[in-house]
């Protein structure tokens, strides 16, 4: 399977795409409200600024070219908190996406926060056209534990690759313009799928670089 990760901003880099050229978005953009729990200290992993900030004004943009490059009847995940959620859903719904509801990831250990410590993360399902999941008796419900001592909000290869078992087939194109460690190209090159991806940090594209190259080497021996 082939991969690549480049930096650039990830509005930049989708315009550089074709027309429907993409099978499935997985991705996880460094949302507005993360800069309040690390203004107000609900989080200790975020005080440093370890990444850009993706300011909710520019989701609209970022939104009208994922449509834009997606095929017809695929599917697209959006890791968020309950903010940026009530901010999404209507900019991807005027991009022209479809919403079907928001699937919820439970860490299954406790977080951040002060009232109710968080537990959980959504994932907002949108689709483009109309796709068939490959298990219509999935859960909306996924289970993994955190990632401790990663990259910064990496996520977990097992949800990302449930969500491209479930919405995509062997050989296709699954992208994801806030690449970070690499987590969802890791999931997509383990199921045979074929991954793009960019982030406006250097860092983060050598960490996710070296993470793929290294499982692309293992898979091909």
């Amino acid at each position: 399977m082939t991969w690549s990760v480049v930096q650039a901003d990830a509005v930049d880099w989708l315009r550089s795409l074709g027309d429907e050229s993409v099978d499935l978005v997985v991705t996880d953009p460094a949302y507005e409200s993360l800069e309040k729990h690390r203004a107000v200290g609900t989080t200790t992993r975020l005080k440093a600024q370890w990444f850009d900030i993706f300011a909710n004004e520019r989701f609209p943009a970022l939104l009208s070219e994922l449509y834009r490059v997606l095929k017809p009847n695929t599917h697209m995940y959006m890791f968020c908190d309950q903010e940026t959620m009530f901010v999404v859903k209507p900019m991807a719904e005027a991009a022209g996406f479809r919403f079907w509801k928001p699937l919820v990831w439970d860490k299954v250990q406790i977080g951040m926060g002060y009232h109710y410590r968080a537990r959980y993360e959504f994932i907002l399902f949108f689709e483009k056209g109309k796709r068939r999941l490959t298990d219509l008796g999935m859960p909306d419900v996924l289970q993994a534990t955190r990632v401790n001592n990663g990259y910064p909000t990496e996520k977990p290869v097992s949800i990302s690759s449930a969500l491209i078992q479930q919405s995509s087939a062997p050989g296709e194109l699954v992208i994801d313009p806030f690449t970070g460690s690499g987590s969802v190209g890791a999931a997509a090159l383990m199921n045979d799928r074929h991954f793009a991806g960019c982030d406006t940090s250097a860092g983060a594209c050598l960490v996710a670089g070296k993470r793929l190259g290294l499982l692309d080497t293992g898979r091909s021996r």
